[in-house]
């Protein structure tokens, strides 16, 4: 097992060379994912009303081909194709000033954020893990979370297809023990989805209603799976600061109606990477007056 815990004022495992590699890389991949955060709840709609459509012995609803790669991306205005020249990360944003180059409507801020998230996170970890297995692993692991995080901010919907994957991922990295012995893994997985499920209960019996989702079950469970059970305690106190602070101050600017859910996996997410890049360190100070 490789100490892959790395704090930020210690000698990084990567040179500057590499980390810079990796942010360029991760302005490709974020333009990726922005499609991906965008295509997979139409295409989790597309496949539950055709469903329902065989259930009702009807024709599918939806029979043209569309997934990640398939149709090219469009203006979601005039549903203009997009050009390669179109789709430059960052710089097309830039150069048609947040703009459709065929329609002039307003193009949104979240693609160059999410371009710019991934690209600053993927040399962050790379700085910190290096670019061996472990490095490269845990970038699989961020790119999967900011999908689900700006997935779940649109829908309040944590997607089967990303969770399970990235719990199942988490099991095979440490086969080997890139992060914690598999033992600690399994039970990890375990731990973290019945935790929530526990909560999930007990809420619903107290107050009759759903104070959280099944996705964030999953979402937890696939933490554990990275991290181990050790893990959990930091990653639930953290995500649950966050939120609860997030929360508050959103109520405070009226900007969010206190009955209204808030999706807990984008600070699940958050927690996650946190525990993944500096939980050890945090968890050694934590501990350390014991």
């Amino acid at each position: 097992m490789i100490d892959s815990f790395s704090v930020f004022w210690a000698t990084p495992p990567a040179d500057i060379n590499a980390t810079l590699c990796w942010s360029v890389v991760g302005l490709m991949i974020g333009s990726f994912l922005n499609v991906a955060i965008y295509r997979i709840p139409i295409m989790m709609q597309r496949e539950s009303e055709n469903y329902l459509a065989l259930e009702n012995d009807q024709p599918p609803t939806h029979t043209e081909r569309y997934n990640l790669i398939t149709p090219r991306s469009a203006c979601t205005s005039c549903a203009h194709k997009l050009s390669l020249a179109d789709n430059i990360p960052l710089l097309s944003f830039a150069l048609l000033k947040a703009r459709c180059r065929y329609c002039k409507a307003s193009v949104s801020w979240r693609y160059p954020t999410v371009e710019l998230i991934t690209a600053a996170l993927s040399a962050l970890v790379i700085w910190c893990l290096g670019s061996a297995i472990a490095g490269l692993s845990a970038l699989i692991f961020l790119w999967l979370l900011i999908v689900m995080s700006f997935i779940d901010l649109d829908t309040q919907l944590l997607p089967d297809e990303l969770t399970l994957p990235l719990m199942w991922l988490g099991l095979l990295i440490n086969l080997d023990g890139t992060f914690v012995p598999l033992r600690d893994a399994v039970i990890g997985a375990a731990a973290g989805y019945v935790f929530l499920w526990s909560v999930y209960w007990m809420f619903f019996a107290v107050t009759g209603k759903e104070g959280i989702g099944y996705g964030d079950f999953k979402l937890l469970a696939a933490l554990g799976a990275w991290m181990g059970w050790m893990m959990l305690p930091l990653i639930v106190l953290l995500s649950s600061v966050v939120g609860g602070t997030v929360g508050l101050l959103m109520i405070a600017l009226k900007r969010h109606h206190r009955d209204s859910p808030i999706p807990f996996g984008p600070f699940l997410a958050t927690a996650g990477l946190l525990a993944l890049l500096i939980g050890q360190p945090i968890i050694n100070t934590w501990l350390a007056p014991f």
